[in-house]
Formats: structure tokens, C-alpha cells, sequence
């Protein structure tokens, strides 16, 4: 009777084993960084499910049950990427007190990581803008919020810089950060066809040299070729 009892435990165990959901095996950080690669090196209509699991290392059903359909799981790529890039460098640079260096720097790695870019996979964020944005509601909100973040963070910067008297009162911050996100893009496009440091220096330079007017028998300072 005793050993009817032990199996009987056994048996419930089992069920309770059976029905109770497997832990997940694999990374979620892991898996999304090689989701955003595969996006990003294929652009989102190129990349199929398979190529999804393959790179991810995740079968169908894993890959569903952990982050969704495709959609879902782009959104999420897209959020991390930003989270790990756009998001980290506006926080990084405002910190640092000193609005037009911070915009100077802005513009000073985003010219350095685009010629860096080797393969020219171009921003994730500026792909996702023209790739997917225009059919996809949800993803377009995403991008849209970001630009607003980047156009806010210039607005804030030139703002604090008249405030501090050395940037023209005369000067609409509003219509000036715009100008600034246009040159954003433009230098990201342009990157991806022709990714020469002289001629993205070249968008960026007259837009810094308005934000600070040379002193009296001096130049403003370029955009360093060096950096």
C-alpha cells in the first residue's frame, strides 16, 4: 500500500511537471542583438523566419512563443537598438553641461560611425524610417518619438546656449533643431552611398558655424577632421 502511495506521487509529480511551462533555455539579449543584425544587415521585407531562426539560433516555435510575430519582434529589436545607441548618446552628452560641445559630439560620432560602417548598413533607425514606417503604424510612432527625443535634445541645447548668452536670442531654437535632424538624416543617407569624412563634415559645418559666432579676429573652430 505504501508503494502505491509513493507511485501515485510519482504520477502527480509527473503531470505537474508535464504541465507546468519549460523555462527558456537561451538569452533574450543574445537572441534580440542577433535579430537586430539580421534586420539590419537585410532590411525587414528581405529577412524571412528562417533567416530569423538561424541567425537567432531559435526554432519557429521558440521564437514565437518568446517575442511574437514578426512585427513584434522588429518593434523589439528596434527599441533595444535605440536603447543601446540614440537613447544611450542623448543622455551621455547632455549630461555633460556644455550644450554646443554636446551637439558638436553628437555629430562628431554619428560621422565616425558611419564611415566606420564597412557593409553601409546605414542608421537602424533611419532604415526603419523609410523602410518600414510608412506601413507599419506602431513602428512609425516608435521612429517618430525618437526624432522628437533627438530634435527636443538640440532644441534644449541651443536654448541653454542663448540663455548663457553665446548663442544669438535672435536665433528660433525650434526651427534650428529642425535644421539639425535634417542634417541628421541627410548625413546618414548620403553615408551609405558615399561615406567620405570630408563631404559629411561638409553637411554638418555651416550649421555649427551659425550656432557660434567667431570672437573678433578669429574663426569659429570646424568640425575636427581628426575626430
Amino acid at each position: 500500500m505504501g508503494g502505491d502511495d509513493l507511485e501515485s506521487r510519482d504520477i502527480h509529480r509527473g503531470d505537474e511537471a508535464h504541465t507546468m511551462p519549460r523555462p527558456r533555455k537561451f538569452d533574450e539579449a543574445t537572441a534580440l542583438d542577433a535579430a537586430i543584425e539580421c534586420f539590419w544587415r537585410r532590411g525587414y521585407e528581405a529577412t524571412s523566419l528562417r533567416d530569423l531562426t538561424v541567425s537567432m539560433g531559435l526554432s519557429a516555435p521558440s521564437l514565437y512563443n518568446a517575442f511574437g510575430n514578426k512585427e513584434e519582434l522588429y518593434a523589439r529589436a528596434l527599441d533595444r537598438y535605440l536603447d543601446r545607441t540614440t537613447r544611450d548618446r542623448l543622455r551621455r552628452l547632455e549630461e555633460m553641461g556644455e550644450p554646443l560641445e554636446a551637439i558638436r559630439r553628437f555629430f562628431a560620432e554619428i560621422i565616425e560611425h558611419s564611415i566606420k560602417d564597412r557593409s553601409r548598413k546605414g542608421c537602424f533607425l533611419v532604415n526603419s524610417a523609410l523602410e518600414v514606417a510608412p506601413h507599419d503604424s506602431a513602428c512609425r510612432a516608435v521612429v517618430t518619438e525618437q526624432f522628437d527625443e533627438i530634435e527636443a535634445f538640440f532644441r534644449r541645447c541651443i536654448v541653454s546656449s542663448q540663455t548663457a548668452g553665446s548663442v544669438s536670442r535672435e536665433m528660433d531654437a525650434e526651427d534650428f533643431a529642425r535644421l539639425l535632424v535634417a542634417a541628421l538624416l541627410g548625413i546618414r543617407v548620403l553615408a551609405r552611398a558615399k561615406p567620405d569624412r570630408a563631404i559629411l563634415e561638409g553637411v554638418i559645418r555651416p550649421a555649427l558655424g551659425l550656432l557660434k559666432a567667431p570672437a573678433p579676429g578669429r574663426s569659429a573652430p570646424p568640425l575636427s577632421r581628426n575626430s
